[in-house]
């Protein structure tokens, strides 16, 4: 009783301590995944290094309502829910929260990462990772703001650091350790799956940060920002500088039909998909107006303009500074990321724009077309690249600690181009040789796939949170973390594309997903909307 009154040990650590005595001695019939090292409300009072934590609160409700989301969260388990801020520096305001399922918990962290230019939590990412029995964290990065909004970055260096890589570093760091004071034992695996600029985190994290996680799951990344930004300076000037060169999307249709005339058939499929668009060399010459202007033809600006769009911009001297567009998905992918709905609406530009204002130039008034593609460029590369970019392609930290990296992306992306990771992945093997990198490494790049999700192709196979077809042990972060746990090398996974719509997800189409540089081959039989019929093959 002297600990009691004297403040060493409070009445509920005693209680718990008698519970837990009771349950290894026999005494008391108890469920493992019960048990805790302390109650949710108690973590409040974790100090941890430059961290002060504002709430947590046992959530037993099956819905939580979150700052950033008109509905509730539904359908939780029973969780303890964790609101803390990081101030690192004296500019840095990191928020953060991590939720841990008070029952069931697998023994993995799962991260969750951002896209565009953060701003918010992904609490969506949250609440998917909890019901799949996670213990999860995701930040703001530093900042509140809209997806395409920089403005927060201006004068603000240090937000941009915490954009860039501290933010989440430091709030894996910090999870990690408010997961093991609640349960009472580390973390037994820790993996990291978002898409965008939340593959660039991803692959940021595997390169500076290798002892972070075990898994990383990263798809479409914006890890090349700088040369990503700077390339869309030249296209910018091409496509729209020239109003005669601007492509309403009213005329997206026909290009589209003329892409997959040339290409959708070779690969013995004609199913709306280019399978493989390097074997595709579509010249949109072909739709040169003959007579007058119409919807179903392009002038000589105009052609111009969809050959800049698959080739990407580039710099004074003819040089690419980043990779182009494929085509074969015009129509449905383009209208927001790349023409908008007048000219410099796109959100693609957007988002360039607002990065040269606000993070490089520190000038609201920076106009895109008047700069210097050359100079932009390099201002790019000096002022932001440091804390921006992940392009490095020694991977030999992570993969001498046992990391497993799978890296993904939609072929008909509009917003990044899916050329730009398969160079990320061939230089990671030129730097540490093809046999060594297939020993960590996996690239999966998705026919008909655009930004992450959606498009004409399936789109769905277990990453950030969408359903696999054949459950959740045919999807890649399963196969990531089979890869990670079992050493069972990830190979061909089922990609599935689902009816739009409320009530039970319809299946449309399935097909293999085979690791790069395997394409998926029609067996020459049966229904080429069933995997099944598909085999993997290199070309």
């Amino acid at each position: 009783m002297d600990n009691l009154c004297n403040g060493k040990l409070n009445p509920h650590m005693m209680i718990r301590r008698l519970i837990i005595s009771a349950c290894v001695t026999g005494m008391l019939s108890c469920s493992p995944p019960m048990l805790r090292a302390a109650s949710c409300d108690a973590i409040k009072d974790l100090k941890l290094p430059d961290t002060t934590i504002t709430m947590s609160e046992r959530v037993n409700s099956g819905a939580v309502v979150v700052p950033t989301l008109n509905l509730p969260l539904r359908r939780l388990p029973i969780f303890c829910r964790v609101v803390a801020v990081l101030r690192p520096t004296a500019d840095s305001e990191i928020n953060f929260e991590v939720w841990m399922p008070e029952i069931r918990w697998n023994g993995r962290f799962l991260g969750v990462g951002n896209g565009g230019f953060a701003g918010s939590i992904g609490y969506q990412g949250l609440a998917s990772d909890l019901r799949h029995g996670y213990a999860t964290a995701g930040s703001d990065t530093g900042h509140f703001g809209q997806a395409e909004d920089a403005s927060w970055a201006l004068g603000h260096p240090d937000k941009i650091r915490d954009y860039g890589w501290r933010a989440v570093h430091l709030t894996t760091e910090r999870a990690k350790a408010i997961v093991q004071a609640y349960y009472g034992s580390p973390v037994k695996k820790a993996y990291f799956d978002s898409c965008s600029d939340g593959g660039r985190e991803a692959l940021m994290e595997a390169q500076r940060f290798p002892d972070d996680y075990d898994g990383i799951l990263a798809g479409a990344p914006a890890n090349a920002w700088s040369r990503m930004h700077a390339s869309g300076v030249d296209l910018a000037q091409v496509t729209i500088g020239d109003p005669r060169a601007y492509i309403s999307a009213l005329k997206l249709p026909a290009i589209e039909r003329s892409a997959l005339a040339a290409c959708d058939a070779l690969d013995g499929v004609k199913d709306g998909i280019i399978s493989d668009p390097s074997k595709c060399h579509f010249n949109p010459e072909v739709l040169l107006c003959k007579g007058g202007d119409s919807l179903t033809c392009l002038t000589p600006p105009q052609v111009n303009s969809v050959k800049v769009y698959y080739t990407g911009g580039k710099d004074g001297h003819g040089k690419s500074i980043f990779p182009g567009l494929v085509m074969g998905d015009e129509a449905r992918g383009w209208p927001q990321w790349v023409v908008g709905h007048g000219p410099g609406s796109g959100d693609g530009l957007q988002y360039l724009q607002n990065y040269f204002r606000y993070m490089v130039m520190d000038d609201p008034k920076w106009n895109i077309l008047t700069a210097n593609v050359d100079a932009s460029f390099h201002s790019a590369t000096d002022k932001t690249a440091a804390d921006l970019d992940a392009t490095s392609s020694d991977l030999s930290r992570f993969e001498a600690r046992g990391g497993k990296l799978i890296i993904y992306h939609g072929w008909n992306d509009p917003a990044i181009s899916p050329w730009n990771t398969v160079a990320y992945y061939k230089s990671v093997q030129q730097q540490m040789g093809a046999r060594q990198t297939e020993s960590f490494l996996r690239l999966y790049m998705f026919p008909g796939m655009e930004h992450c999700v959606g498009g004409p192709g399936p789109d769905s196979v277990g990453e950030i949170g969408h359903a696999a077809e054949k459950g959740s042990k045919f999807g890649l972060l399963d196969a990531l973390q089979d890869w990670v746990e079992k050493g069972v090398p990830a190979g061909n996974v089922i990609a599935t594309k689902y009816a739009p719509g409320p009530g039970k997800p319809k299946v449309v189409m399935t097909r293999p997903l085979c690791p790069y540089p395997m394409v998926a081959k029609y067996k020459g039989a049966g229904d080429t909307n069933v995997a099944v019929n598909f085999t993997c093959a290199k070309e």
